[in-house]
């Protein structure tokens, strides 16, 4: 079956956008403390949390950390993902989870929950076709030990339409392509059952890769495998730049002593490159990325280590370290006006500390 999809806007949205989205009847509703921090916000954000009580949602938050708005989730979110054209945005459950929750982030349309396909689980992120109209999400096919894309129908309440593969195992994190039908996926390598949880189950094989396919008719356009010497190197999370360039970030499955490379790039019909990271900002990120952001307009990467408790910006053209800061449970990371934010799972976001403990990742709403 054949996907159509346009290119996608990748501006970013500040505040005034946003309330122009929203509409004044929503922000009517808010809190006076809230409307406050919205009338200050340089732009939006939105990340899922745990709340004290251990509920689970997701909040919209201005970039210093206030809490605009927030609604509940049935269970622990882990990716998001937004699409303007449509106005809806998307948090999917965490490794191995069966929902993924699409709402209206000014609260114009009901939330709808959507499940998982028949020995399909969701992997925790996805993202929408450049018009808003399909969404497609990273699935395994568990008994068949392999990555598949899910094909949603943002017209008709996000029925599922079908899947093609993600060619790899353990499909991870994945982006679209300024073109509008190439989709980057990173293919962790990792097989993994829901009778055994999260447990990993062939660290000893690993297969790692990121596939660029075609939404189209779900066909490969190219594959890069990791070299065999890093196999244990599993890749996770992806993003784009303003040239078209395809950043990616690690987590190391191998010895704790080991130094490889964790993060790098490539263009399309080039071979990967691997950041060459000054030995103490590798030391800094423990062998694990959580989480990686472009910010296109200033031309940088943003990487963050929950078990490092570090975040690093690097410049996207030289490759070299900007800031190197020390962020205790570092997990998201988005583009901000002048850099990036960042959230940790003890509650920090941006400049605020709150009650709730922010899940691993942030989406910008633009």
């Amino acid at each position: 079956m054949a996907y159509q999809s346009i290119p996608s806007d990748k501006s970013l949205t500040d505040r005034r956008t946003f309330l122009k989205m929203a509409g004044a009847a929503w922000a009517a509703t808010l809190a006076p403390q809230v409307a406050f921090a919205l009338s200050r916000a340089q732009a939006v954000y939105a990340s899922g949390f745990r709340s004290p009580n251990g509920a689970y949602g997701v909040a919209l938050l201005s970039e210093e950390g206030a809490i605009i708005d927030r609604m509940p989730l049935p269970a622990r979110a882990h990716g998001m993902t937004y699409s303007a054209a449509s106005n809806r945005a998307v948090a999917f459950a965490r490794r191995p989870g069966t929902f993924a929750m699409i709402f209206a982030p000014d609260g114009s349309a009901e939330p709808i929950v959507i499940t998982s396909a028949e020995g399909r689980h969701f992997y925790g992120h996805g993202c929408f076709s450049g018009d808003g109209r399909l969404l497609y999400a990273t699935e395994n096919d568990f008994d068949g030990n392999r990555g598949m894309i899910g094909v949603y129908d943002g017209s008709n309440g996000f029925a599922r339409l079908g899947e093609f593969p993600s060619y790899g195992i353990g499909p991870h994190d994945m982006t679209l392509g300024a073109d509008g039908h190439m989709l980057v996926v990173a293919n962790g390598g990792i097989e993994t059952h829901p009778d055994f949880g999260r447990t990993k189950l062939n660290l000893d094989h690993m297969e790692p890769s990121l596939a660029l396919i075609d939404t189209k008719n779900g066909s490969l356009i190219e594959r890069h495998v990791m070299p065999e010497t890093l196999r244990q190197l599993s890749t996770r999370h992806v993003d784009i730049d303003a040239d078209g360039k395809v950043w990616f970030a690690c987590q190391y499955e191998g010895a704790r002593n080991d130094l490889p490379p964790l993060a790098g790039s490539f263009s399309k019909g080039e071979d990967i490159r691997f950041l060459d990271l000054p030995e103490e900002t590798t030391l800094a990120l423990a062998n694990y990325v959580g989480a990686i952001a472009v910010n296109r307009r200033d031309g940088l990467v943003g990487l963050t280590s929950p078990k490092g408790g570090a975040e690093v910006t690097v410049d996207a053209r030289t490759g070299k370290v900007l800031r190197q800061t020390v962020l205790a449970d570092a997990a998201g990371i988005a583009p901000a006006k002048s850099g990036f934010v960042a959230s940790s799972y003890d509650g920090r976001f941006g400049g605020t500390l709150s009650d709730v403990a922010w899940d691993q990742h942030i989406v910008r709403l633009g």
